[in-house]
């Protein structure tokens, strides 16, 4: 099995049934100091708006590393693995607390998941404008 790239926008059919299967996923954000911070994760990617996106309480270490790297976004990556095949997204990220965006969020995590997030009055929404997509499998 190589390792192939995919257009974050239009991604082959077995790279996207991929992302739609049920798997933990990382989120690798920079941290102020420039290391990396991997944490679990659900992602729920969306190639039409070649967006990944990520819930998290807004007082997170993910949310306020992205927030720190300020208006221009955080250069991210997240990541998910099944034995030998895997499928990475890469991107810049940004931070809304819009209520609005927050639902929409969710109901793309239950709609993966099979689940609803527990409740949070205070989550955020981490939203990853997707600028490459690689993978194996």
């Amino acid at each position: 099995m190589a390792a192939y790239p995919q257009d974050p926008g239009s991604p082959d059919a077995p790279y996207l049934a991929f992302w739609r299967e049920r798997h933990v996923c990382t989120l690798t954000t920079p941290r102020p100091d420039g290391s990396p911070h991997v944490v679990p994760v659900g992602v729920t990617y969306d190639p039409q708006a070649r967006t990944a996106r990520v819930i998290a309480d807004r007082a997170s270490r993910k949310v306020r590393n992205v927030l720190a790297a300020g208006p221009e976004g955080a250069l991210v990556a997240v990541c998910q693995v099944e034995g030998r095949r895997w499928a990475t997204l890469e991107g810049r990220a940004f931070v809304h607390t819009d209520p609005e965006r927050v639902r929409d969020a969710e109901h793309r995590y239950e709609e993966r998941y099979g689940h609803p997030p527990r409740p949070n009055p205070t989550r955020a929404v981490i939203e990853i404008r997707l600028t490459r997509a690689m993978g194996r499998g």
